[in-house]
């Protein structure tokens, strides 16, 4: 197995316990007035004390995951380019009304480590409630609500309400936030059939923009102005959509109490990759009503975006664990990458790439000749490769057959921005329908064990190697075999198969 960047798990329990009790105390020790009316720019310099929180708040990241994944994470959320956002995060009216503390101490933890994300809210319970105590029964048509003067009042009024209830609460973690007012223009959507509903023209980011740059995170409510000067409500899903491509970030995170999207089991769904699974989920039974258009109004948002963006949804007291670790924690979209699929070398379009990226992560003065025997040793053998267009990430597997009862991962190897774009986790999920039952190796000392532990059903160790296994149990006449060679021989069980044996 080629060493190479994996998506390595996470403890739940552990994120929980570090964003309830440690995000507070950290925060505290950097106290800034951030009233709404301030103006002042934060100072650039560096203090020992804030140099020291950094590095405390870095390591209860690392903590989360692994060290790698919290280093390369931080790494690549602080150096998005000038003209990419690092966030817009979407908080609903129901994540302020209950999950508070949880959405500040995730906010307090970012700021720590230097990053401003953009936050816009809506506060839809809370508004149905206020109604129906003024006697007014919420009305929706096509899903979009009714505005009428009477509701537009209640509701620029309790958005202000929930605004400063936010950023109070962030102060008094030591946050410093911005509310940026006006930066929403739009026109009546339908005012004869919605009335006081605004549909998005413009995104003013120039104030945005510039409580970034002085190190503020920008609190925003889902409020628009009106051609005409009124103010119109907008659907908060709707303002973050236009927020997010005005400017064009790293990550959209839309917070919801369920944690993600479902599939047909009720089981969430870790990830999609659109350009390969869309026209599949479109046409599965489950997909339907609210899942259905959620996932279309991504699809349509991320085809405005850059391809490294991706779209979050995830309950709050994961943002962390979403952000920080390969493996996540809600439902992770991404335009992604088509896989590629073949089974004879010849099917390749391109052998020096192969090779190229068999020998990547490998000096030595034979590894060339080595590569050269492997592929010779396919040419014999009959296999499958998965790899995407840029081959940031290949996979190998042997099928069963007279020698082997099971499936065997003889290669797996991907580069960094492989890594970081999920193009390994979309390749094993590929993989895994392809072969219902799969076993490798892996050498305990690798950085990312514990993503191997996430995707199998079972493992041996011995003599520092991992075999690991799914699709069969531990009793299952396939398995034994295999497990009594592995016992008896270590990695070396799987021969020529074996591509890192070669190599070694």
């Amino acid at each position: 197995m080629l060493p190479a960047a994996f998506r390595a798990g996470a403890r739940r329990r552990v994120f929980q316990a570090l964003s309830r009790a440690r995000a507070p105390a950290l925060a505290s020790t950097r106290c800034l007035n951030c009233a709404l009316s301030t103006t002042h720019s934060l100072t650039t310099a560096s203090s020992p004390t804030s140099d020291r929180t950094r590095e405390i708040v870095a390591r209860t990241i690392s903590s989360i995951g692994s060290k790698r994944e919290g280093e390369q994470y931080i790494k690549l959320f602080t150096t998005v380019s000038s003209s990419q956002q690092f966030a817009v995060i979407k908080v609903g009216g129901a994540i302020l009304r209950d999950h508070l503390d949880d959405l500040c101490g995730s906010l307090s933890l970012l700021f720590e480590l230097g990053l401003c994300p953009v936050v816009v809210h809506g506060g839809g319970p809370q508004l149905n409630h206020l109604l129906e105590a003024e006697g007014v029964v919420p009305e929706f048509k096509d899903g979009i609500r009714v505005t009428d003067a009477k509701t537009l009042g209640i509701a620029r009024k309790l958005f202000l309400e929930e605004n400063l209830r936010l950023i109070d609460r962030l102060d008094s973690l030591g946050v410093a936030t911005r509310a940026i007012q006006g930066a929403f223009g739009a026109t009546y959507l339908d005012k004869e059939k919605w009335q006081y509903v605004g549909k998005i023209t413009d995104v003013r980011k120039q104030a945005i923009e510039s409580s970034i740059s002085a190190g503020y995170i920008p609190i925003l409510t889902s409020m628009a102005e009106g051609d005409d000067g009124c103010l119109l409500n907008v659907n908060a899903d709707v303002a973050a959509a236009e927020l997010a491509r005005t400017l064009k970030p790293l990550k959209v995170v839309y917070l919801s109490e369920k944690g993600g999207l479902f599939n047909g089991d009720g089981k969430k769904i870790s990830q999609i990759n659109l350009d390969e699974e869309f026209d599949y989920l479109m046409a599965q039974p489950w997909c339907r009503y609210g899942t259905r258009l959620k996932i279309k109004e991504i699809k349509e948002l991320l085809d405005d975006l850059p391809r490294n963006s991706s779209v979050a949804i995830i309950h709050p007291n994961d943002l962390q664990k979403e952000l920080f670790t390969d493996s996540g924690a809600g439902t992770l979209i991404r335009r992604g990458n088509k896989i590629q699929k073949v089974t004879s070398i010849s099917e390749f379009n391109n052998i020096e790439k192969l090779k190229t990226t068999l020998i990547s992560n490998y000096k030595g003065l034979d590894a060339e000749a080595v590569v050269n025997r492997f592929i010779d040793t396919l040419k014999e053998k009959k296999f499958t490769a998965y790899y995407d267009d840029d081959m940031q990430c290949l996979a190998i597997i042997i099928p069963q057959g007279e020698s082997q009862a099971i499936a065997t991962l003889a290669v797996l190897t991907t580069t960094k921005s492989g890594w970081l774009n999920n193009i390994t986790e979309n390749i094993f999920t590929v993989i895994k329908k392809d072969y219902p039952m799969l076993v490798w190796t892996v050498n305990q000392e690798d950085e990312n064990l514990t993503w191997f532990f996430e995707k199998a059903d079972g493992s041996f160790l011995k003599n520092g190697s991992v075999l690991f296994y799914y699709g069969c149990d531990l009793h299952s006449e396939a398995l034994v075999p295999i497990y009594e060679d592995f016992v008896s021989s270590g990695r070396a069980m799987l021969g020529s198969a074996n591509f890192e044996r070669l190599l070694r």
